[in-house]
């Protein structure tokens, strides 16, 4: 039987909480019905769980309920929020602002629409990983529909300005988007708050299951409205036609609702870990941190460790942590990190660095372990150099 690796890649996915996989069973056997049967009691069983995971997911982020969209995830989530956008408002004008470091969901959107004659600004980041707002608010022209920024970074666990985003947003009436996957049921988001007009999250990064996610779509100041990207049926408000899929949207109501009730103390807990882990890093020679300490989500930290390839250091740490070298998205390039690239950070440091993401499920033991499995692990590294 394997034997698994502490695990510290909680940005790439989470496990099922127990009591969100309690919550999901009766769906797959007993109460297998389509939420879209309206004729029997099965299909009346599966739409009022249906309503009530919406309320739950709606209530995590200070939305109504009617203003959450079911999708299949995050990725799907966000090319109907940009590609809806585009379509639904091209009357006004095709202009679209972004930033350097946002998840390749977002980027790879950004420069399909740019295929077929849409204009997209793409906007620097400082050392610090985040946007100037400035910068932002001169790039914004009379014909931009749409602007698009990550809640917080999945790579350095940095926190954008998001309320500053959404402020000069409302102030010259341009849609403001947030891919927030990596951010919902981890610290506080209110979509009312923050200025947020459409967001897109997913159940997997909180304890949820795979293959299921959400988009925010406002309702009122402004009402929005976005262009499907499938056709079918009519199903979550003609937005996302599809047969629902129950069992994991049962998942993603249950992970949303654990995460209102536990979040605040999980994440001072998880700061605490987080904070002991960097410590124990920062103190091997040679290291650093890569974006600044005082915007990160309480989980995350992305540290480089001069002079050794990354890839060479996990390959030596595998067998006793499960860490990455960024977004699982593109584990596969062998390049430095566009996202620590952008921050200006040289190829040498990018390609040697590692981001370790802490869970619901860390404790300080595991915490202590991996600090010595690094610690020998830079050290056989450095004296065979």
């Amino acid at each position: 039987m394997t034997s698994y690796p502490i695990y510290f890649d909680y940005n790439a996915t989470t496990p099922c909480d127990p009591r969100v996989v309690d919550a999901m069973l009766p769906f797959f056997s007993r109460d297998f019905g389509n939420a879209a049967s309206r004729s029997h009691a099965y299909g009346w069983v599966a739409e009022e769980a249906v309503d009530i995971a919406r309320e739950e997911v709606a209530a995590l982020i200070g939305a109504e309920v009617g203003e959450i969209v079911f999708t299949s995830g995050a990725t799907e989530a966000v090319n109907l929020a940009i590609r809806g956008v585009y379509e639904m408002y091209g009357v006004k004008g095709k202009h679209i602002i972004t930033c350097a470091i946002e998840h390749k969901a977002v980027l790879d959107t950004c420069h399909y629409l740019e295929s077929i004659g849409g204009e997209v600004t793409v906007l620097p980041v400082n050392r610090d990983g985040r946007i100037d707002i400035e910068e932002l608010e001169a790039a914004i022209r009379p014909d931009t529909v749409l602007i698009s920024i990550m809640y917080a970074n999945n790579e350095t666990g940095v926190i954008m300005p998001v309320k500053g985003i959404g402020n000069i947003a409302k102030k010259h009436r341009v849609l403001f988007f947030s891919d927030a996957t990596q951010a919902v049921g981890k610290i506080p988001v209110d979509v009312l708050e923050d200025g947020i007009d459409i967001m897109s999250f997913s159940a997997h990064k909180m304890y949820g299951p795979k293959g299921v996610g959400a988009l925010y779509v406002r309702r009122k100041d402004p009402r929005v409205k976005l262009t499907p990207l499938q056709y079918g049926g009519g199903h979550e408000k003609g937005m996302r036609s599809g047969t629902l899929n129950v069992p994991g949207i049962v998942g993603f109501g249950k992970a949303a609702e654990i995460a209102s009730r536990e979040m605040n103390d999980e994440l001072v807990r998880l700061r605490g870990l987080r904070d002991e882990l960097l410590r124990g890093l920062l103190s091997i020679e040679g290291t650093a941190l890569n974006g600044n300490a005082e915007f990160l989500l309480p989980h995350t930290c992305n540290v480089s460790f001069g002079g050794i390839e990354s890839q060479v250091l996990i390959s030596h740490l595998n067998k006793h942590l499960a860490v990455s070298s960024g977004s699982a998205c593109t584990s596969a390039s062998l390049e430095p990190s566009y996202v620590l690239r952008a921050l200006g950070i040289g190829d040498e440091l990018a390609s040697s660095s590692i981001r370790f993401s802490l869970g619901r499920f860390t404790t300080h033991e595991e915490v202590s372990r991996a600090l010595g499995h690094v610690n020998e692990a830079v050290g056989k590294l450095r004296q065979e150099a």
